[in-house]
């Protein structure tokens, strides 16, 4: 018989810490601490059944009911716990995470319990299997931003607010190229970002996903504009390895209006 739970996080001292346990408990037959062979499965399938990278470290308690002598109890506890402890090191469990096998001898129960006493004392006569577990790692979620930050993960877009353009046209306004002085005195400090440029446009039908530039007559508009920032910017001295640029055309509208999507951004590829 096995149950299985996980502890959620506690409070002490009023701070806030983000232990985590999973408990598997081993039931033995009265004065018994041998396993079966159901039960050693379940105790290996336990193991296989979390993540090992988070399994920081393993405790096991042995416990046995209150009937029989105290240090007789203790002794079979103990060996309870030595018989789970060696199971786990014959699947292939590194004994050094196995930092607690301890047997806590019997488990009293309260003079006016009668109901169910059988079963109450089997309960009792087991092991209990701890695994304390690692924090998960944080997840961070790429952002929006309106200008280089001072740290940065993959993914982040940095949607420039003048970096907008006329309709049909991939020229640079003087908007766009003061704010793009601005970033790249951002991107001077920040040697080490490195992002992709990507253009867009609006105003296409669905079937047409591409603009047509009105300066070069071909239909590709969204490159040319993601292509006038990349140039720019390797004028104002920032090096080409650190950029790429790619048209997306109509693909990524904002919702915003047609206006905000005949734009440039900047989508951090590495940190």
């Amino acid at each position: 018989m096995v149950r299985f739970l996980t502890l959620l996080p506690f409070l002490f001292c009023g701070l806030v810490y983000g232990q985590e346990e999973k408990v598997q408990s081993v039931y033995f037959g009265s004065g018994k601490y041998n396993l079966d062979e159901k039960q050693g499965q379940e105790v290996i399938d336990f193991i296989k059944n979390t993540d090992s990278t988070r399994i920081e470290s393993i405790e096991i308690f042995g416990y046995t009911d209150d009937i029989g002598k105290e240090a007789y109890n203790y002794k079979l506890s103990t060996n309870r716990a030595t018989t789970i402890k060696n199971k786990l090191v014959a699947s292939g469990i590194t004994s050094k995470i196995i930092v607690t096998i301890e047997g806590k001898g019997r488990i009293m129960i309260d003079d006016d319990i009668v109901e169910n006493l059988p079963e109450k004392r089997s309960k009792n006569r087991r092991v209990d299997l701890v695994l304390n577990l690692k924090p998960l790692p944080k997840i961070e979620l790429p952002g929006f931003y309106t200008t280089i930050q001072s740290k940065h993960i993959v993914g982040d877009h940095i949607y420039l607010e003048n970096l907008l353009f006329e309709r049909g046209s991939s020229k640079l306004t003087f908007q766009a190229k003061t704010q793009l002085d601005a970033i790249a005195r951002h991107l001077m400090k920040n040697k080490k970002l490195e992002f992709e440029i990507q253009g867009h446009v609006c105003c296409t039908p669905p079937y047409q996903k591409e603009a047509i530039d009105r300066e070069t007559r071909k239909r590709s508009l969204s490159q040319n504009r993601a292509e006038s920032v990349y140039k720019y910017l390797v004028f104002k001295k920032i090096a080409k390895s650190r950029m790429t640029f790619k048209g997306y055309g109509n693909t990524v509208p904002l919702g915003k209006g047609s206006e905000y999507d005949r734009r440039v951004e900047l989508v951090v590829t590495k940190i």
